[in-house]
């Protein structure tokens, strides 16, 4: 049987027949490798814009006072020197009392931050009581004060009660702006909690208080982890409310201390403030990756409750 050809029209071949599906996969390719190469380079530049702050806070701290003042300052020490550390200890600044200060009223202000704010947010999610939707509300707005607005009452309050220049009154006014986040935060992780659990519970014969301690406090210990390393690091870099309420230098938290003592009239100790910066920030951001999937876990458990 012979073939016939058309007039005008060679008869193609397999070799050089197209094949548009090879062609259309390998520009796909293309520009997928194309594409990772954009992404890796802008995450490259991110990183080296976030973290070139640190890299220079490290460095200054391992710059003699004559390496920081020149006019065009070195990307690295030469020579490298740690005097900036050991001045911290055995200066004329109480930095070990500036830590003390911090880690105290840093913790006991998270501890009872937590513990109130569990109370709240149970309150607000199981209870069934006149006015406890506005009350949420208008727990929720307090919020949208700035945080200045406390300190003139809080300020005139502490003077009558004798609180100034006292980790008691630095917790009391850590907790007045740490209260209304953390209980509408944990809000959100107890109303994620099915209350059938609960009601099983109760028809076991179990109290209230019970089921609250015993059961849905377990289940929201993310939010309650979350909660706590939140108002950690806001009470740790507060600065604003322990320099307005103290005026000791011994009595100031980590912020205002070093504030008050590297920056002076006429000179400013960089690289002292910055070894104590470096020796200020390090833990707290080991801390922060050391939770990391942790608390974005508890923040995404949260956000998905419902309101």
């Amino acid at each position: 049987m012979s073939t016939v050809t058309l007039p005008g029209r060679a008869r193609s071949t397999g070799r050089n027949r197209p094949r548009p599906l090879q062609a259309f996969a390998h520009r796909w390719r293309t520009k997928g490798l194309v594409w990772r190469g954009v992404v890796v380079v802008v995450i490259v530049v991110m990183l080296v814009w976030s973290l070139a702050p640190i890299y220079w806070m490290i460095a200054t701290s391992l710059k003699t006072s004559a390496q920081v003042a020149l006019p065009n300052p070195t990307l690295y020490p030469h020579p490298a020197t740690v005097s900036n550390y050991g001045g911290l200890f055995s200066g004329p600044f109480p930095f070990g009392s500036f830590l003390e200060n911090s880690v105290v009223t840093s913790v006991i202000t998270s501890v009872i931050t937590v513990v109130l704010s569990a109370l709240a947010g149970y309150s607000f999610s199981r209870g069934r009581y006149l006015f406890r939707g506005p009350l949420t509300y208008a727990v929720l707005a307090t919020q949208m004060l700035p945080l200045a607005v406390l300190l003139v009452p809080l300020y005139l309050e502490f003077l009558n009660l004798h609180l100034l220049n006292s980790d008691v009154g630095l917790v009391i006014g850590y907790c007045s702006f740490s209260l209304p986040f953390g209980a509408w935060l944990m809000k959100g992780f107890i109303d994620g909690i099915p209350i059938e659990i609960e009601n099983a519970a109760r028809v076991d014969g179990s109290s209230q208080f019970f089921v609250f301690l015993r059961v849905t406090l377990p289940l929201a210990g993310a939010g309650l982890v979350t909660t706590a390393v939140f108002v950690f690091i806001n009470t740790w870099n507060n600065l604003l409310y322990p320099l307005t309420l103290v005026n000791q230098l011994s009595k100031q938290t980590l912020p205002p201390g070093l504030l008050l003592s590297f920056t002076g009239q006429f000179k400013t100790d960089w690289g002292g403030m910055m070894a104590a910066a470096f020796l200020t920030t390090v833990p707290l951001a080991v801390a922060f990756f050391a939770i990391q999937r942790f608390l974005v876990r508890g923040l995404t458990a949260g956000a998905l409750a419902g309101v």
